[in-house]
């Protein structure tokens, strides 16, 4: 299988990855109305709760407490059923506690009337009785102690909770009457750490938002020339080429308050929050112009109104506002909106129209000088050491977006630290970009002696067809070393210089080596593996975007079959033709492939000595450069073998066929 950067036909053919960044920061405006109607509703909750405290409490009392007259009181204590009698004089009652029952759930306490004549003889009958008898006891400190208890704490307690909580509450939302609030990050000068400085490869991306903050410190040199702020930007790109890494270097640059969240912040389950969030966004930034507002995945919320894939209500009122407020406001204030997306073609059009997103900047993947750049601004902290060549890092990784740069040069300092040096070395460089395109080695997978034989066969089939066609790229690299993600082996191959367009014959070529492979096994073997499905693929798409795309095809002409979509993601295409045209195309397809396989076929067979010897020499020797490759085609003896991690071995890396 195929996980290099290929680069077929300039911004059509090539893979990406991805990457990502964040923000951090709170917004702390408009706290008044806020904490007024918290504390509302905390009291009307503590009342709430006492009232249930107060009718619970009774209620348990009224099954505690029974009352009994007096000379019922007597009765009990001749029976011997009194444990202890309390007095209290304020209340005017004895409160009498019964000799305890080990099957009693619940301990009843009787009361009676206080009767204060004939308390001398009480008292004798409780001493002949041997009852505890506590004499006149003030009701004054119980009462204060049933106060506390009974009311003050519970309410300190509920307060302290419901403090707690709603605290909670409105750092995530705003409160529970907060949650139309926007919970936009606000930065303030170069709070970010991110300056045009640490974005490299994006010149002209660079150069329309540099225009941008220029007006934002000096708008009187534009309004006297008659001079209109943009109202917006939006920056459109693959996923991992820096579009939020600019947004955070303007912000860095702009000395303005800088307000920063996702689309995704505005979509609730609730109708009509995600267009409140936006008005108080608004709000704020006016507050606070001059300033920039970032929308990152503005697609979230943007997506066009189209009613023939049904509709979401909350998405779409959201998205009114959005357009409302756009509008509404006045961009000689200062304020300016900057918004991201990898989906542009989803987007509704009243709002790319100018007015509103008045420019769409395009952050692409970076050519040969960007990628340079990018590698330098991601090693600027990392030891290197005096082999590092970052034009040859810049050549092999043709396709690649600022995030795997990054990617790569975290993965070679990994390495060299494993390796125990203090520096990262070019071979360092070299093993990180093969680990990012083809995975670890698996030291763990050994193949049988022909399912070896077989790979071998297999790749050196790739390599040999792409040295005897004059359109191919140089092998630069043969191995049979299996890899973590999925490959028995592979050849890499790079171009020599930086290209942006390909030629018919080009193309031709590319898949006749795409078929090298297969043809391979079916010369040597006589049957075929599961091996060359990737390369089957890959050839398959190429030869579809010749004839549907590019106009390659005798049959078709200058027609446009396919448009593609998504360009950004994943280049998904759409037909525009009928079935029997649809047909057509695929019979066209299946012949031109028909072509290329004999070609490689033919190719083979007429080198079959050389097929042998390079064969044999990889099934012994696992992984062969591509200056031992040449040798041997050429007949010539092998001056060097291969050394893992050396820099004169390992070449540069760029495309890759995998078994």
């Amino acid at each position: 299988m195929d996980n290099g950067f290929n680069n077929y036909s300039g911004d059509d053919l090539n893979n990406n990855l991805n990457r990502r960044g964040g923000n951090n920061n709170n917004n702390k405006n408009d706290k008044g109305p806020k904490i007024s109607q918290t504390i509302v509703i905390l009291i009307v909750a503590a009342l709430a709760s006492l009232l249930l405290l107060s009718i619970f409490s009774n209620a348990f009392e009224s099954a505690t407490e029974k009352e009994i007259t007096y000379n019922e009181f007597l009765e009990m204590i001749e029976n011997g059923e009194v444990e202890s009698v309390i007095l209290d004089v304020d209340e005017g009652v004895y409160y009498i506690t019964p000799v305890s029952s080990e099957n009693s759930l619940i301990n009843v306490t009787y009361w009676t009337t206080y009767i204060g004549f004939n308390d001398e003889e009480l008292q004798d009958l409780l001493e002949e009785a041997d009852v505890d008898y506590k004499g006149q006891q003030s009701s004054s400190s119980s009462l204060l102690t049933n106060i506390i208890l009974g009311y003050v704490l519970p309410f300190a307690l509920l307060y302290i909770f419901f403090a707690f909580v709603f605290r909670r509450m409105s750092k995530s939302s705003g409160g529970i009457m907060g949650v139309g609030k926007s919970n936009a990050k606000v930065y303030v000068q170069k709070e970010t750490g991110v300056t045009f400085k640490d974005v490299a490869g994006q010149d002209e991306a660079k150069e329309s938002m540099t225009e941008i903050v220029d007006f934002l410190h000096n708008p009187g040199k534009y309004v006297e020339i008659g001079a209109k702020l943009p109202k917006g930007a939006l920056l459109v790109g693959p996923p991992g080429t820096g579009k939020t890494l600019l947004a955070k270097a303007v912000a860095g640059e702009a000395n303005v308050p800088f307000f920063s969240l996702s689309g995704s912040d505005f979509v609730e389950m609730f109708v009509g929050v995600g267009a409140s969030r936006v008005r108080d966004l608004f709000k704020q930034a006016q507050s606070m112009a001059p300033c920039i507002i970032f929308i990152d995945e503005i697609d979230a919320i943007g997506k066009s109104r189209d009613s023939r894939y049904g509709g979401n209500d909350e998405r779409e009122q959201t998205l009114n506002q959005l357009l409302a407020e756009m509008d509404g406001f006045d961009s000689s204030k200062g304020l300016f909106i900057l918004a991201a997306t990898n989906r542009p073609d989803v987007l509704d059009p009243a709002l790319l129209r100018p007015g509103r997103f008045d420019r769409r900047i395009i952050v692409d993947k970076p050519d040969l000088k960007g990628r340079i750049e990018t590698l330098k601004v991601h090693s600027k902290n990392v030891a290197m050491d005096e082999t590092v060549d970052f034009d040859e890092i810049g050549l092999a990784t043709s396709g690649a977006v600022g995030s795997d740069l990054a990617n790569m040069i975290n993965e070679a300092a990994i390495m060299a630290v494993k390796a125990g040096r203090r520096a990262m070395s070019q071979a360092d460089l070299f093993e990180a970009v093969e680990v990012v395109i083809a995975g670890k080695e698996k030291k763990d997978r050994l193949l049988s002696e022909t399912e070896k034989k077989t790979v071998a066969y297999h790749e050196t089939g790739h390599a040999l067809v792409s040295a005897l066609l004059k359109h191919a790229e140089p092998v630069q690299k043969i191995t049979i070393v299996p890899r973590t993600m999925g490959s028995l082996g592979y050849v890499m191959q790079v171009p020599e210089e930086e290209k942006y367009l390909m030629t018919k014959d080009e193309m031709l070529d590319r898949i006749t080596t795409l078929l090298g492979g297969r043809a391979a096994e079916a010369t040597v073997f006589e049957t075929v593996t599961t091996g060359a499905s990737n390369d089957m693929e890959k050839a398959t798409d190429l030869a579809r975007a010749m004839i549907t795309r590019y106009g390659m095809s005798e049959q078709f002409g200058l027609m446009s079959l396919e448009t593609v979509e998504d360009r950004y993601l994943n280049e998904r295409t759409v037909t525009n033709c009928s079935d029997a045209t649809a047909a057509e195309i695929d019979r066209e397809i299946k012949q031109l492939l028909k072509e290329c396989y004999e070609r490689a076929m033919k190719l083979l067979s007429e080198n079959r000595e050389s097929l042998d010897k390079i064969a044999a020499y990889l099934f012994e020797h696992e992984t062969i450069t591509g200056k031992q490759f040449m040798e041997i085609f050429e007949g010539k003896e092998v001056t060097e073998p291969y050394k893992k991690k050396t820099i004169e071995t390992v070449e540069n890396i760029g495309n890759t066929e995998n078994q």
